[in-house]
């Protein structure tokens, strides 16, 4: 069983998939960060001054004993862009590994005519005389 765990864990496709995860998972946090401290500054700045990160409904104010009880939809504004800026990027790169590919994928197709030798006639590829000319393609 340990054996078989080995083989598993160590084939390509699992190597690869660990390595997707561990790259996606660092990519979001410099996309949030870009976001955080690069795009929302000017956006709230163009809008009034506002900080996404602290808009919030407030449903029950704090008291002595408890917290405050808030929506915070402005986080979750600043998680949706974080979202859509990372969806487009993903979009961007498969787009980019389906056009290579695409390009490796089709090799030239097989010729399907061939020209006679002698009368320089079109004819099909398995033909051993010619149509035209009546010469023999062997």
């Amino acid at each position: 069983m340990l054996k078989e765990f080995k083989e598993f864990a160590m084939r390509g496709n699992v190597m690869d998939m660990a390595i997707g995860i561990i790259i996606g998972a660092a990519f979001g946090k410099i996309v949030s960060s870009l976001v955080n401290d690069v795009i929302m500054p000017p956006i709230g700045y163009l809008i009034g001054g506002i900080d996404f990160s602290e808009l919030v409904v407030t449903i029950k104010e704090a008291t002595a004993d408890t917290a405050a009880v808030t929506l915070n939809y402005g986080t979750f504004l600043n998680t949706v862009i974080d979202f859509i800026i990372i969806a487009f990027a993903i979009f961007m790169v498969i787009k980019g590994m389906n056009k290579l590919k695409r390009k490796e994928e089709a090799p030239p197709p097989e010729p399907t005519t061939k020209d006679c030798p002698h009368c320089l006639t079109t004819i099909p590829i398995k033909a051993t005389r010619c149509p035209a000319c009546t010469s023999d393609l062997k």
